[in-house]
């Protein structure tokens, strides 16, 4: 299992939208098993 974390420093919201976008890109391509998201 791969795990992901996104940090930012200087915008609260970039990486909380690079997480949603990157589940989602997760999700269609079948891979949720394979990845965990922070």
């Amino acid at each position: 299992m791969k795990k992901i974390l996104f940090v930012c420093l200087g915008n609260i919201c970039r990486s909380s939208t690079a997480e949603g976008v990157m589940l989602h890109l997760i999700k269609e391509a079948g891979l949720e098993k394979e990845f965990v998201i922070d």
